[in-house]
């Protein structure tokens, strides 16, 4: 890339990579944005060499979180949880450079056979195992850098954006049926119940596109959002992942594999494991599909509209199972026609 097809941004952003790298020569450096999700972070792989690369994120001081995102990896890091190496962290500008784990995650694997797939969803399973066996103490040493912890207010307000922005915005539903449901006591007993239950930290964002996979191990990125919540959230998270889909078969048997870990690393999960996962379910489905309409209507981000069906039959199946949320389940069954 040479020095005139740069934009401003980009010259400006090579100027401040030499300054921390000097090694890296001006005429030899390629810096290519990434095109990553839904964040409101911007992500740029600086390349010196074919085989030598670096992430640069370029994040905003709108949101908290994104100040604390160093700190959580050194934290990940220092309990031996696969996460990239920060290299560098410029908090005047908002900029981090972290190591490049490459570009395959699980989601790229979605094709593969359950075989390859399942190596690295185990793989996956064994960091997330050691993040949720974290003693309390321990969580308490980053307490501080963290959102706050997942509690019924924060649960039903993933219920509240599920409303305000899949329902209502993205298909039309009426604000008098919407207030009705959200007035159902059945998803206030949820959220309390939820809440009520013992925390463990977990990722927040536990899903396909959020799971590098290198050299056959599992590295988890946008840990930025971890918090104290319910290990049950990030299995949902995996399981329900609207970007890829699992057969009962092969749900089941990451479920047993976490389980065997858990029980292995740290402490067996409790009886009520399978239901709390299928409200955590109900829950982080909610979240996803507020997020989709968001994206799209508010954003103007489109492409998260093609998960939104994926994401309601998740939904419509897990509420369908509850006799208390027939009303919601009537609603999701009449826009999904």
């Amino acid at each position: 890339m040479t020095s005139t097809s740069r934009t401003p941004k980009t010259d400006q952003l090579l100027r401040q990579t030499r300054i921390h790298f000097p090694r890296f020569e001006e005429a030899k450096v390629k810096i290519t944005p990434i095109e990553k999700g839904g964040s409101d972070r911007k992500f740029y792989r600086v390349r010196c060499a074919p085989d030598q690369a670096i992430i640069l994120v370029k994040y905003g001081f709108e949101r908290e979180e994104n100040r604390h995102y160093v700190r959580i990896a050194e934290f990940l890091a220092e309990h031996r949880i696969r996460a990239p190496r920060i290299y560098f962290h410029d908090a005047a500008e908002g900029l981090i450079w972290i190591e490049d784990l490459g570009e395959n995650d699980l989601w790229s694997y979605r094709g593969e056979s359950w075989l390859v797939r399942r190596a690295f969803y185990e793989s996956a399973l064994d960091e997330i195992v050691k993040l949720h066996c974290l003693p309390e103490e321990t969580g308490r040493a980053i307490q501080k850098n963290l959102p706050a912890a997942f509690d019924a207010a924060l649960y039903r307000w993933e219920q509240n954006y599920f409303f305000k922005n899949c329902l209502g915005g993205y298909f039309g539903v009426k604000k008098k049926v919407l207030a009705e449901l959200n007035a159902l006591p059945a998803l206030s007993e949820i959220a309390e119940r939820l809440a009520s239950r013992p925390r463990v930290l977990v990722h927040r964002d536990f899903q396909s596109q959020n799971i590098i996979v290198r050299n056959g191990q599992a590295h988890l990125i946008d840990f930025q959002g971890m918090r104290p919540g319910l290990a049950e959230y990030d299995l949902a998270s995996l399981l329900f992942d609207p970007y890829v889909s699992f057969s009962r078969a092969e749900c089941e048997e990451l479920l047993a594999e976490y389980e065997g870990k858990r029980a292995t690393a740290c402490d067996p999960v409790s009886p009520q494991f399978r239901e709390i996962f299928r409200l955590c379910g109900i829950q982080r489905l909610m979240q996803a599909l507020g997020f989709y309409g968001f994206a799209a209507l508010v954003k103007g981000n489109k492409t998260f509209l093609d998960y939104v069906p994926a994401a309601m039959t998740s939904l419509r199946a897990l509420v369908g199972e509850l006799d208390d949320l027939k009303n919601l389940s009537a609603v999701l069954d009449g826009v999904a026609q």
